[in-house]
């Protein structure tokens, strides 16, 4: 037997854990701006400011938007989510261990991956909500808050493309479903409602 095999191995190992990410690994990932194949510490992303459309005269010139640019640079960090197999022990039982623990591995990973964004996303929603919101955090998700929500995503300009996004845990869901607007049908289509 060569003595190579075993790299052949991590290799084919290491494919099979990024397919199964690919497939099943961050549910928040596709939700925010990524990048594949960053050599080096960190990479930047580029941010546009808004712009303001203005009138010109026959013959005049096209006025100029003076768009702001800035950066946000992110820091590259390094996770494993390893686990052994011997060779051996998978020869002898009837399962497919190693496509459990990649699909494992790859769990782990997207569970890291929307930890990240979680709480990057706490630390901005914190700064931006400071203690204007008039709730506390101890009586859930109520429909003021949703509300509220969705009048500062208006006030940052975030566009209102069928791209915005909530993150929802497991309490928050059971308070949405006591509000009347959101879980009954009977409001289904409404306009007047955000959701």
């Amino acid at each position: 037997m060569s003595g190579t095999i075993e790299a052949a191995f991590v290799k084919q190992f290491e494919r099979e854990v990024h397919d199964a990410y690919q497939r099943q690994g961050s549910k928040l990932r596709p939700t925010v701006r990524s990048k594949t194949g960053v050599k080096g510490a960190s990479t930047v992303f580029p941010r546009v400011g808004k712009g303001t459309a203005a009138a010109k005269a026959r013959n005049g010139a096209v006025p100029v938007m003076n768009l702001e640019y800035s950066n946000a640079e992110c820091f590259l960090q390094d996770y494993y989510a390893g686990e052994w197999i011997d060779r051996l022990d998978e020869i002898k039982t009837n399962i497919d261990e190693r496509t459990v623990i990649a699909n494992a591995g790859a769990y782990a990973l997207g569970r890291k991956t929307d930890e990240l964004i979680i709480a990057a996303l706490d630390s901005a929603t914190r700064e931006a909500l400071g203690t204007a919101t008039g709730t506390t955090d101890t009586d859930g998700l109520t429909k003021q808050k949703v509300l509220l929500a969705f009048e500062m995503m208006g006030a940052a300009d975030v566009p209102d493309d069928g791209n915005r996004f909530a993150v929802v845990g497991w309490k928050q869901w059971s308070d949405l479903l006591a509000i009347d607007e959101f879980s009954s049908a009977d409001f289904v289509g409404d306009d007047s409602l955000p959701w």
